[in-house]
C-alpha cells in the first residue's frame, strides 16, 4: 500500500496506476467514502492509457483517521503534498461532492503547470449553507441533523444515504442495486467519525467563491438535475458564473452519485473533455 506522510504526520494513502510518462488524472471522492469509489472511472481511464490516482482524505478511508485538520485548507494542502510528491504535471482534477470543493481549492492554489483542467461532478462549490448571501442554500438544520444522525448511529445513517437519496434510489421505478448500497457503507464505515463530523462543517459551509474566481484552466462542471444532495441550482447554476473557462453539462433526470449509477453516461463525456 502506498502512503505519503504531511507535514503534520498524517500518512494519506493513494492508489497510483498506469504509465508514469502518461498525462495524470487525479480523481477527489465524496464524503464521507475514499479513492474506491472512483473505481469504475479509474479502470477506464487506465484502459485509454492515462496515468490514474486516487487519494483517500485524511480522516477517510485508509488515512489517518485524523481528528485535526479535517477542513478544507488542510485538505487542499494534502493535495498539494501529493502532487508533490508523484510529481504530476499537466494533470486533469476531477472531483465528486466534497471532492468538488478540494479540487477548486487545490486547483486554484496549485503551483503553475500542475493542472492542466479540472471537472466538478455535483459538487459543493460555491457554498451549501443557507445565509443572507446564499439564501437558496440549505438551511443549517440540514446540517446539524446529519450531525446528530451520525453520532447516533452512523452504521444505520451510512446505509440510509445510498439506500435512499445519495443514488436516486428512492425515486419510483428507480433499480436499485444492494451491491452499491453496501459499497458506499464499508468506504464509509472505514473511515473516522470525528473526521466525518468535521468534514459535515468543510463541505457545507466553506465558502469557494473567490477559488472558483482564480480558476484560469478549462472547467468542465457536470451535475444531475435531480440531485437531492446538493440541488443544482445553488451550485453548478452558480458555479459556472464564476469561473472564467467553463463548461456546464446538465444530466436531466440523474442523481449526486450518476458517476456510480450511470457511469456509461459520465464517462465518455469526461474522456471527451480530457481529450478536448
Amino acid at each position: 500500500m502506498s502512503f505519503i506522510t504531511t507535514k503534520d504526520g498524517v500518512q494519506i494513502f493513494y492508489k497510483d496506476w498506469g504509465p508514469k510518462t502518461a498525462q495524470p488524472i487525479v480523481f477527489h471522492h465524496g464524503w464521507p467514502l475514499s479513492a474506491d469509489d472512483w473505481d469504475n472511472q479509474m479502470m477506464f481511464f487506465l484502459a485509454h492509457g492515462y496515468r490514474v490516482i486516487a487519494h483517500d482524505r485524511r480522516g477517510h478511508g485508509r488515512s489517518t483517521q485524523t481528528d485535526t485538520g479535517n477542513e478544507m485548507d488542510t485538505y487542499a494542502a494534502d493535495v498539494i503534498a501529493l502532487a508533490a510528491a508523484l510529481d504530476l504535471k499537466n494533470a486533469v482534477h476531477i472531483g465528486h461532492s466534497t471532492g468538488g470543493g478540494e479540487v477548486a481549492r487545490y486547483v486554484a492554489r496549485a503551483e503553475k503547470g500542475r493542472v492542466a483542467k479540472a471537472v466538478l461532478i455535483g459538487a459543493v462549490p460555491p457554498i451549501m449553507v443557507k445565509s443572507d448571501k446564499n439564501p437558496g442554500g440549505l438551511p443549517m438544520e440540514v446540517f446539524d441533523g446529519f450531525r446528530t444522525q451520525l453520532v447516533a448511529n452512523r452504521a444505520q445513517f451510512y446505509r440510509d444515504i445510498p439506500a435512499g437519496p445519495f443514488y436516486g434510489f428512492n425515486r419510483p421505478g428507480a433499480k436499485v442495486s444492494e451491491g452499491v448500497i453496501n459499497n458506499w457503507w464499508r468506504q464509509g464505515m472505514i473511515g473516522g467519525i470525528k473526521a466525518h463530523y468535521d468534514c459535515i462543517k468543510a463541505f457545507s459551509e466553506t465558502d469557494f467563491t473567490e477559488d472558483l474566481k482564480k480558476i484560469d484552466v478549462p472547467v468542465l462542471i457536470m451535475h444531475g438535475d435531480d440531485d437531492q444532495i446538493v440541488p443544482i441550482a445553488d451550485s453548478a447554476h452558480l458555479a459556472i458564473k464564476l469561473v472564467k473557462n467553463g463548461t456546464l453539462k446538465v444530466y436531466k433526470g440523474l442523481p449526486h452519485g450518476m458517476a456510480t449509477t450511470h457511469a456509461d453516461t459520465i464517462n465518455p463525456d469526461l474522456l471527451a473533455f480530457v481529450k478536448g
